[in-house]
């Protein structure tokens, strides 16, 4: 049994866009033989259009109580490694949700590395703007106080192979 996991069904990633949320959590699942879901894909799945699309229709609003659905429905079931939207953070019971069913990990990394992985990536409405950079900034000025909140324990992922990120993970919860 793992140190951290015990009594908790889930490993949860929260992070800015850009930390490697999901390439990690694929990873990371099949490491620990647990299935991997990422709460955006979902939402594309589901609903049939990207999460542009949605945000273009609804606003940034409508998505976030689509995006607090799907975290209250993932959180209830077990065995998994959750990949989180960036802002899924921003909703109080999501977080809440987050931290009684899973072990939660917080992804960061700076924001020289999360606009070079997220630069070419026509898929981030948040990002679509004069000044990314500062964009960047005002969303970690945000949310990283409640990543840190959510968070069980923190892995900066800047720089760093995807194998080296899962075995400090892996070591963090596993006895």
């Amino acid at each position: 049994m793992s140190k951290l996991l015990h009594g908790r069904l889930n490993v949860v990633l929260v992070g800015p866009m850009g930390a490697g949320k999901s390439t990690i959590g694929r990873q990371l699942a099949k490491s620990l033989k647990m299935r991997f879901v990422d709460s955006d894909h979902e939402i594309e799945h589901r609903t049939g259009v990207d999460i542009p699309l949605i945000f273009e229709l609804e606003g940034e609003e409508g998505f976030r109580k689509r995006e607090s659905l799907m975290i209250e429905e993932l959180t209830s079931k077990a065995d998994l490694v959750l990949a989180t939207g960036g802002g899924a953070v921003l909703d109080p019971r999501s977080r809440e949700l987050m931290r009684l069913n899973g072990v939660v990990v917080y992804l960061s990394a700076s924001i020289d590395h999360l606009l070079k992985r997220t630069g070419k990536d026509s898929k981030r409405p948040l990002l679509k703007t004069e000044d990314p950079r500062g964009r960047m900034r005002e969303l970690l000025t945000l949310r990283e106080p409640l990543y840190r909140e959510v968070a069980d324990f923190t892995v900066d992922t800047g720089g760093r192979s995807v194998k080296t990120v899962i075995n400090e993970i892996v070591e963090q919860i596993v006895d």
